[in-house]
């Protein structure tokens, strides 16, 4: 159960981390696009900030600690076993 919980946290984080590489590169493009005023949609991205990207980066953070203590709890647990 628990080697399953983990591969599917470590799945969404994944999936998670493309998709704010991806926020990311639509920002440096849209960014861009606005120092040469074209419109590549800083503005969208922007209203987007708060209410999708930012929890997003929050959640890989997150995800990524709560994946890393798991990890170390699980290895103290097997190496105390032995």
């Amino acid at each position: 159960m628990k080697e399953k919980f983990l591969e599917w946290l470590n799945l969404a984080l994944m999936a998670n981390l493309f998709f704010v590489l991806f926020a990311f590169a639509w920002f440096a493009i849209a960014l861009l696009g606005k120092s040469l005023n074209l419109p590549l949609g800083f503005d969208l991205w922007y209203s987007l900030w708060e209410p999708v990207f930012t929890p997003a980066i929050g959640i890989l953070m997150a995800g990524a600690i709560l994946s890393g203590v798991a990890s170390w709890v699980s290895k103290r647990l097997s190496s105390q076993e032995r």
